[in-house]
């Protein structure tokens, strides 16, 4: 007897299967790597099944061995959404832990400093810093220099406008969750502590609509740099008594809405020019 007749091999069973293209994993695995040493059941094999449909097989084996296996994000998402869209979602910089973490730790020594303030102290510094979180969130979501599956968007049959709406609304909803959990931690400054939420939605909102003309790097910096000359620009103006600055105030949050629901609405006019396979610019 010899070494090769001592050898296990495939049973003719499996290899008929084999041929067919039924025979399933982890069979078909084992199989597979049975197949690349032993000349006996390739032999076998060749005798009993289609040269076609043996082709086709090694060509579904080399599918499933290089398509990528998905992370758990991406396995959650998939439990909602269609795979390319869990895949570019999963891919968002903005949505990866070094992101989130770095967000949480910024949060929560504002929160630690802001709690550490006298009673007669303001919480402008939270309220001042919370709305520009989930504008840097958005910026880092969207963009060639940004995004590292910027060619597959570009490719994929989706509307550009759909993908950044896509990645806004969770990038939106991560960085407001973490900053409605940070807001749970002041429970003492009452409803003003939510005052961030209306000045994030328009200041997200505004860069949104800016980067269809000035892409998604500028938009977001002048929109952020904007924000930060208005908050001073408000305490350089505002009366010795009154301890709120104007955005947070009654009259600000209705600003506010008001430039969200117009930034919003032009963002809908000007949805054609996030086309990134006519524009690759933005």
């Amino acid at each position: 007897m010899t070494y090769e007749d001592r050898r296990w091999h495939v049973p003719e069973d499996d290899l008929r299967a084999y041929a067919r293209g039924g025979l399933e994993a982890p069979a078909l695995w084992s199989a597979d790597t049975h197949l690349t040493a032993c000349a006996h059941c390739r032999a076998v094999l060749a005798d009993l099944g289609d040269p076609v449909a043996l082709d086709a097989g090694w060509e579904r084996l080399d599918t499933e061995l290089d398509a990528p296996r998905p992370g758990l994000l991406e396995s959650l998402l998939r439990l909602g959404v269609r795979d390319h869209t869990a895949r570019l979602l999963a891919a968002t910089p903005a949505l990866r832990r070094s992101w989130l973490g770095a967000v949480t730790a910024v949060l929560l020594l504002t929160v630690a400093v802001t709690v550490g303030r006298t009673e007669s102290g303001r919480l402008t510094f939270f309220l001042a810093l919370a709305p520009l979180l989930p504008l840097a969130g958005v910026a880092l979501s969207y963009g060639p220099r940004m995004d590292p599956t910027y060619e597959m968007a570009v490719v994929a049959p989706m509307h550009g406008f759909r993908l950044l709406m896509i990645r806004t609304v969770a990038v939106l909803a991560a960085g407001l969750g973490l900053n409605g959990l940070a807001t749970l931690a002041l429970p003492g400054y009452g409803l003003l502590a939510l005052s961030w939420l209306l000045p994030a939605l328009a200041l997200t909102a505004t860069a949104l609509a800016l980067s269809a003309r000035l892409g998604p790097v500028l938009a977001p910096a002048l929109t952020g740099g904007g924000w930060v000359a208005l908050l001073v620009t408000a305490d350089a103006v505002r009366s010795g008594g009154q301890e709120t600055l104007a955005p947070f105030t009654a009259a600000g949050q209705g600003v506010s809405a008001a430039v969200a629901v117009l930034a919003a609405g032009l963002l809908v006019l000007l949805r054609d020019r996030f086309d990134l396979s006519r524009d690759p610019a933005v």
